[in-house]
């Protein structure tokens, strides 16, 4: 096991392009973090660096305190599970997974004891004598975890070894990972472009955009209370709702109606550096059918044509389209968010028992204390300043 030290590091190109600027982390002995963030963000090319497949270019990268720039990749212990399987077809997979094993000239019997622990770890025990092309795809990647297991590395480093799986098989998988994580207590860094699986998995998660850390921290904290625009529109399933927004008279008047600045919100709205128009974020259970709410009267209300109701058993997503054209903000399209031009949407998470139906007006609560601003330029978030 290991602790993990990205002491300002950055990955320059010889053309000049920064694919990772000045990352600066500290990863705790046993502790699961997630690089999360768009194609091209950065957080592979940071793994990479991790494991010695790219050269650091500034900084200095530390395992249990030793540096580890200069080292090869065979030299720092550490097993990689990467998106494809890269399993031999011809072997077993006993063999598959005995292999690192087998080029470390490791003792027949010591190999043996270590595989058939992986397999009873991953419930592949049944399959060591079948090949990959009987396996299943959750079953493979098992075993090209099972190889990485084997080795009792210092750390894991994970590369998307979930997308190429069926969404069911990935929640299966999501469990498997975690607890197998739990269990061995080994160092794990690992890399996803999907948001459910960081908020799942990890102990703490690092947000990226563009090369930059955007925000660091456990699940519900950035969930919560997310720095910026990017992470607000970024961590979130369905993610949050942005509208337009204005500070004037004491109040923030919004598409959805006029919200008093008292509280947080009348602090967020101090200071010189404030613009008048803003923008307003809320998440979508921060609304409720407001015939369900007792005491509507502590929040705000109002009333929209439902244009798709989605039934998911334990709740409704209404959505709804707003008399006003969508936010426009680089730090929304990069999150994945609604492109410029388009109308604003917006969706709300209801209880089951909401009478909300398709092409029917309902009226809603939500939450005024909920509400986070943004600055429109910079996507600071000024309710967490």
């Amino acid at each position: 096991m290991a602790e993990i030290v990205l002491d300002h590091i950055t990955k320059r190109y010889a053309d000049g392009t920064v694919a990772v600027d000045d990352f600066d982390v500290r990863i705790a002995d046993h502790e699961f973090v997630i690089l999360v963030g768009p194609s091209g963000c950065g957080k592979s090319t940071t793994l990479n660096m991790i494991a010695g497949l790219e050269d650091i270019t500034e900084g200095e990268l530390r395992v249990d305190g030793r540096r580890m720039n200069e080292k090869a990749p065979r030299d720092r212990d550490m097993a990689m599970v990467f998106q494809s399987y890269a399993l031999y077809p011809h072997m077993t997979v006993r063999e598959n997974i005995a292999f690192p094993l087998k080029l470390a000239k490791m003792g027949r019997e010591e190999t043996q004891e270590r595989v058939e622990r992986a397999a009873g770890l991953l419930d592949l025990a049944p399959y060591l004598d079948r090949k990959p092309a009987a396996l299943s795809g959750g079953q493979r990647q098992r075993v090209a975890m099972g190889r990485a297991i084997v080795r009792d590395p210092k750390a894991f480093l994970m590369d998307e070894p979930l997308s190429n799986l069926d969404a069911k098989l990935r929640v299966q998988m999501r469990t498997s990972i975690s607890r197998l994580q739990k269990s061995l207590g080994t160092t794990t860094v690992y890399v996803t472009h999907d948001q459910t699986e960081a908020m799942t998995l990890g102990d703490r998660i690092v947000i990226m955009r563009a090369g930059l850390i955007q925000q660091i921290g456990p699940p519900q904290e950035l969930y919560d209370h997310p720095r910026n625009l990017f992470v607000a529109g970024f961590i979130g399933s369905p993610s949050m709702n942005v509208v337009p927004a204005r500070l004037e008279e004491g109040l923030l008047r919004t598409p959805i109606g006029d919200i008093p600045l008292r509280g947080r919100l009348g602090r967020a709205a101090e200071g010189p550096d404030v613009p008048r128009d803003v923008i307003a974020g809320i998440r979508p259970e921060s609304f409720e059918d407001a015939s369900l709410v007792h005491d509507a009267e502590e929040g705000g209300t109002f009333t929209g044509t439902v244009d798709l109701l989605e039934s998911m058993g334990p709740e409704k997503l209404a959505y709804f389209t707003l008399d006003t054209g969508a936010v426009r903000s680089e730090h929304l399209s990069e999150a994945g968010g609604e492109e410029a031009g388009e109308e604003c949407r917006l969706v709300a998470q209801l209880d089951p028992k909401s009478g909300a139906r398709r092409g029917q007006p309902v009226r809603l609560w939500y939450d005024t204390q909920a509400v986070h601003l943004f600055h429109p330029k910079t996507g600071e978030n000024l309710t967490e300043r």
